[in-house]
């Protein structure tokens, strides 16, 4: 699910920054630092809408520092249990296959796969194949899954899928 939150965060800007530009090379500063990246707590940050506010710098005495606390918009993408997404396969294993939505890796393992489809190592690209061979899950297909499960580490958000249940499956 996609959020837009207000967060903040510390800058601290190099020395040699600090002249007429310095707010501008601050807010460069920002999006490199923080677009793109994962935050256990709040999920994927996906972009910065606007940026709020700025403080006033202060100078860390050890190392020369400016340090500026900075409150901005950004739009943050966070999965939850239950949730429908559709994702695209990255790579088929006989134990199941993995899936990206956006920057979140998704595993759907073989016991959340209808029963109906199987494993076929002997096509020349690894795939699911359903039993009458209408449908098959290979590399680089599009498919509906719901998330069973998350595992989040400080940097990184990890998912459990399935696509056992009605209307998910292989998008045609």
């Amino acid at each position: 699910m996609f959020f837009h939150l207000t967060l903040e965060k510390d800058l601290h800007i190099h020395p040699k920054h600090c002249g007429p530009n310095l707010f501008t090379i601050a807010q460069q500063q920002l999006y490199s630092e923080v677009e793109g990246t994962c935050s256990g707590r709040y999920g994927f940050i996906i972009t910065i809408t606007s940026v709020d506010f700025i403080s006033k710098g202060k100078v860390l005495e050890s190392s020369g520092y400016v340090v500026f606390q900075v409150r901005y918009k950004a739009i943050i993408f966070k999965p939850f249990k239950g949730e429908v997404l559709d994702a695209i396969v990255t790579k088929v294993t006989n134990l199941g296959f993995f899936a990206e939505a956006g920057p979140l890796s998704i595993f759907v393992s073989t016991h959340l796969i209808p029963s109906d489809m199987e494993f076929d190592a002997q096509s020349a690209n690894p795939c699911f194949v359903s039993d009458d061979g209408k449908h098959k899950i290979s590399k680089d297909d599009e498919v509906r899954l719901q998330i069973k499960g998350t595992r989040v580490d400080a940097t990184e958000i990890f998912a459990i899928g399935s696509i056992r249940e009605d209307y998910l499956g292989v998008i045609s």
